[in-house]
C-alpha cells in the first residue's frame, strides 16, 4: 500500500509559490482571461436575468442546500422561531377563549384550564417550545378539558418533526457534501507538452492526499473554445472531448498514488495545429473532470479544474516524486508541480507529421538516402540498409529479411543471413587466421 499523507504538506505549499516564481512575466505581461472553471474547481459563470425564479421554490429542498451557510442559519433559526410564535398564539387564543387568562382565586377548583400554569402570552410561548421541542419541564401540561388543545398538540408535534427533520437533513447534505472530499484532491498547477513514445502528448498530474480510495475513479478532458462553422456562426461555447491515454481504452483509473494523465495529440485531437508559437495566442480551456465515488461514505463526488494556454507549459516534463523505501512506496509531494524542460520541437503535431510524411516518401521523391555497411555471407561487404532522414530505420529495409538465393547446380534454394558489420569482426579475424 503507497504510503501518502493526509494533510497537506508545507514542501507543497513552498512548491506551488516556486512555480509561481518560475514564471512571472508569462503569467503577468498577458491580461487574465475569463475561464469557466477556476483552479478551485467553481464554475465562473453568472446566470442573470433569471424571469422564471419561481422554479426554485419548487426544489425547496436542494436550493436551501446550494445557499451559503449565511443564509442557510438564518432560514433555519426564522423556521424555528416562526413556528413557536405561531403555536404561541394559537395556544394563547386558546386560554383566551376558554377564560384561562381571567384571575382567579388560587385556592378554587371549580375552573379547569385547557393548559395549566398559562397565565399570559410569555407562559405560552414556553409551553410552545417545550411541546415542540419535547423538553417536558411539567409545569404545564394539556387536561382533558378542551379538545381543540389536544388537537393543537398533535398537529404542532407532526409540524415540529417535519421541521427538524428538513433542517437536519440540509445540515448533513451541506456538511458532507461531494465538493468537500474534492478539496483533498490535488492537480497540478500547470500542464505541460512533451514528446512521449515520439509524439507530442499534453500531461498534467493529479493525487489524492487521503489514505481512503475514490472508488470507480474516472477522468475526462474537455476542450472548451470559440469556433465558427462554414455558415459564420459563431459558436461562442463549443466543448470538445479529448481521449485519455489508457491501456485499458477507457477513461478509468486507479488513483492509489499521484498519476500523469497524458493525452498523445494525434490528427483526431483539437491540439493537433497548436505550435509553441500559436499556443500562446489561442483562445481555449482545457476542463479537467475527475469523478468516482467515496469509499467511506458512498457519496458520488466531482473534483473540477481547468487550463489555460497560460498555464501550459510547451517542452517540460514532471519529475519523479514516487521512491522505495523500506520495502514501501513513498511520495514526495514537495515536487508536486515540479518540471524539468526536455528537448521538443517548437512545431506543431500537424507540421511534424507533414514533415515526416515528406521524408519518409523515399529516393523515388528526390530525398536523400541513407546507406551502412552490411555483410552478405562470409568475407563479403555490400552497401544497404536505407534510413530515413530523422534516423529511423526504413519500415521494411531491403535487408530485413533473407536473401533466397538458388543454387544452379541443384536446383536448391538457400537463405543467406545479411548482418550488420561490426558485431563479430574479431571473431571472424581468429577464424581466418587459424585457417
Amino acid at each position: 500500500m503507497l504510503a501518502r499523507k493526509g494533510i497537506l504538506p508545507d514542501g507543497f505549499l513552498l512548491t506551488r509559490l516556486a512555480e509561481d516564481a518560475t514564471h512571472p512575466s508569462r503569467l503577468r505581461s498577458k491580461s487574465q482571461r475569463a475561464r469557466f472553471i477556476t483552479k478551485s474547481g467553481s464554475c465562473n459563470v453568472a446566470h442573470k436575468n433569471i424571469r422564471e425564479q419561481g422554479r426554485f421554490l419548487q426544489d425547496v429542498f436542494t436550493t436551501m442546500v446550494d445557499l451559503k451557510w449565511q443564509h442557510s442559519l438564518l432560514i433555519f433559526t426564522s423556521a424555528f422561531l416562526c413556528s413557536w410564535m405561531l403555536f404561541a398564539m394559537a395556544w394563547w387564543l386558546l386560554a383566551f377563549a376558554h377564560g384561562d387568562l381571567e384571575p382567579r382565586d388560587p385556592d378554587g377548583i371549580g375552573h379547569v384550564p385547557c393548559v395549566t400554569a398559562i397565565h399570559s402570552f410569555t407562559s405560552a410561548f414556553l409551553f410552545s417550545i417545550e411541546v415542540q421541542v419535547t423538553i417536558g419541564f411539567g409545569g404545564r401540561m394539556v387536561t382533558e378539558e378542551c379538545p381543540l388543545a389536544i388537537m393543537v398538540l398533535i398537529i404542532q408535534n407532526i409540524l415540529g418533526l417535519i421541521v427538524n427533520a428538513v433542517m437536519l437533513g440540509c445540515v448533513f447534505m451541506k456538511t458532507a457534501q461531494a465538493n468537500r472530499r474534492a478539496e483533498t484532491l490535488i492537480f497540478s498547477r500547470n500542464a505541460v507538452i512533451a514528446p512521449r513514445n515520439g509524439r507530442p502528448t499534453f500531461m498534467f498530474r493529479v493525487g489524492d492526499l487521503r489514505k481512503s480510495m475514490i472508488i470507480s475513479a474516472t477522468i475526462q478532458l474537455q476542450v472548451i473554445r470559440r469556433t465558427v462553422t462554414a455558415e459564420g456562426e459563431v459558436i461562442p461555447v463549443c466543448q470538445l472531448d479529448i481521449q485519455v491515454e489508457n491501456p485499458l481504452r477507457s477513461n478509468g483509473i486507479f488513483l492509489v498514488s499521484p498519476l500523469i494523465v497524458s493525452h498523445t495529440i494525434e490528427r483526431s485531437s483539437p491540439l493537433y495545429e497548436i505550435s509553441a508559437q500559436s499556443l500562446a495566442t489561442e483562445d481555449l480551456e482545457i476542463v479537467v473532470i475527475l469523478e468516482g465515488v467515496v469509499e467511506t461514505t458512498g457519496i458520488t463526488m466531482q473534483a473540477r479544474t481547468s487550463y489555460t494556454p497560460e498555464e501550459i507549459l510547451w517542452g517540460r516534463r514532471f519529475v519523479s516524486i514516487m521512491t522505495e523505501e523500506d520495502g514501501r512506496y513513498s511520495v514526495d509531494y514537495s515536487k508536486f508541480g515540479n518540471t524539468v524542460p526536455v528537448r521538443m520541437p517548437a512545431l506543431s503535431a500537424k507540421e511534424l507529421d507533414h514533415t515526416r510524411g515528406v521524408q519518409e516518401k523515399g529516393p523515388a521523391e528526390g530525398q536523400p538516402q541513407g546507406w551502412g555497411l552490411v555483410r552478405a555471407g562470409r568475407g563479403g561487404y555490400r552497401r544497404g540498409g536505407r534510413t530515413t532522414c530523422d534516423g529511423a530505420a526504413a519500415s521494411r529495409p531491403w535487408y530485413a529479411q533473407a536473401d533466397k538465393e538458388e543454387d544452379k547446380k541443384g536446383g536448391l534454394k538457400k537463405a543467406v543471413k545479411l548482418e550488420e558489420i561490426g558485431r563479430e569482426i574479431m571473431e571472424e579475424s581468429i577464424e581466418e587466421m587459424s585457417d
